[in-house]
């Protein structure tokens, strides 16, 4: 289990110690993302993540932002999502205290001057035109559309082009001071460290950050009665779906038993879905399914490419494998290699420092409480066969499904039909 400090300006830092790796890798995760936005700035965590690589006082250009870790043969990144901005550098062991303060200088000393806003403006709408393009990545915008209506979840992570268009300079501050704060904030740190010593540069780094602002917290999702099906007719080769349920919250006890069901159903070349699907019908080239935790709320998102006259098919092929996770107990066999499956797949993920501080800071920073490694298998070796079928039975119900389609679909074809269970 990791070590935890708190810093007297709330600020956390978490470090997991990994004798055996030569490479340490810091996260600075904050607890903000697409769903705290108000929809005329949608866009905003994103925006921020993309300036804070553009320059600081001390280090003006991108340049040398990139090449003080690059230089040294590291990898320094930064993602967003919709509750959570993560920047991350992954370097050699020797090299830790350059990555906490370059970390630190980005989120405390960034310029946003106006030229770089306007340049990264233009990124991020052409980032915006390439997930356009691409069917995949469209439909998975559809699809979140239908499971959130009408709440930020349902959005963009990026936003829109009229958005990105409208957010200004003060738009950017006005948020950072809101939502950057030091007790929203998580230092993760994995690799060959001690502990007090990563605290105590840590605090060099961070200690004088503080702010007198209270956070502001993001609506909370509650459930109405949504659009079922939404087609956006492209003249593309495949067709793309993503047909999906409402899944469980971050919270939810039961949320193992979802990721174990989400294992056998769609998750590697052995699920249900790749075998009958890929290998036996020969429908696609390419099928999974995922499972999305929230804070509030959840779902179960099955993907597939597919040639027009098969999307029916394919459908009702999908359809009928969550009738039999209803109807069937999954075998004794089936329910061994699913949990080998995932606890073997955790396994993995504990030998890379960036997978460990991640996993642990992510952990900490939405829901402040930290599960082993350990602790998971135990859940996980603790589901039965009778708990998958009745989490299928309460969450696999005919009215909830969603259905979004991207391609070339002929006008009177009707799939809403088929949505049934």
């Amino acid at each position: 289990m990791p070590t935890k400090t708190t810093l007297n300006n709330g600020l956390r830092i978490i470090t997991q110690k990994m004798p055996a790796v030569r490479s340490v890798t810091v996260c600075m995760l904050i607890g903000t993302g697409s769903r705290y936005e108000r929809d005329e700035i949608a866009g905003t965590s994103h925006f921020i993540e993309h300036l804070l690589f553009r320059g600081t006082q001390r280090k003006p250009r991108a340049r040398d932002i990139s090449e003080t870790i690059e230089g040294l043969g590291g990898i320094l990144n930064g993602g967003t999502d919709k509750e959570m901005t993560i920047y991350w550098c992954k370097v050699a062991r020797e090299h830790l205290p350059v990555a906490i303060d370059l970390l630190a200088d980005i989120l405390l000393n960034s310029k946003f001057e106006t030229e770089d806003i306007k340049r990264e403006r233009k990124v991020i709408i052409e980032e915006i035109n390439i997930s356009y393009d691409s069917p995949q990545q469209r439909v998975s915008q559809l699809i979140d559309e239908l499971l959130w209506p009408g709440h930020p979840l349902g959005r963009d992570i990026a936003g829109d082009k009229q958005s990105i268009k409208a957010i200004t300079r003060d738009d950017l501050f006005d948020y950072m001071r809101l939502q950057y704060l030091p007790i929203k904030t998580v230092v993760s740190v994995a690799g060959h460290v001690d502990h007090e010593k990563v605290v105590t540069m840590v605090n060099h780094c961070y200690g004088d950050w503080s702010t007198k602002e209270g956070f502001v917290g993001f609506a909370p999702y509650k459930k109405q009665t949504n659009p079922r099906l939404c087609i956006e007719r492209r003249d593309i080769e495949q067709i793309h779906f993503c047909l999906a349920l409402p899944g469980l919250s971050l919270y939810h006890p039961q949320r193992f038993t979802l990721d174990l069901l989400n294992v056998i159903l769609g998750e590697g070349m052995s699920s249900r879905l790749f075998c009958e699907v890929r290998d036996r019908l020969g429908l696609a080239y390419s099928i999974n399914s995922f499972v999305e935790h929230l804070s509030d709320t959840g779902a179960i998102v099955i993907y597939a490419g597919v040639e027009p006259k098969n999307l029916k098919l394919t459908l009702r092929v999908v359809l009928e494998q969550l009738i039999r996770l209803k109807n069937e107990i999954v075998n004794e066999k089936e329910l061994i290699k699913a949990k080998e499956m995932a606890k073997g797949r955790l396994l993995l993920r504990m030998e890379d420092s960036r997978s460990v501080a991640g996993w642990f800071g992510g952990q900490e920073v939405i829901t402040r409480k930290i599960l082993g490694v350990n602790e998971v298998i135990s859940i996980i070796n603790d589901i039965t066969a009778k708990d998958i079928q009745k989490l299928a039975r309460e969450l696999f119900i005919a009215k909830h499904l969603r259905l979004a389609v991207v391609g070339p679909v002929t006008e009177n074809e009707i799939l809403g039909d088929l949505l049934k269970l």
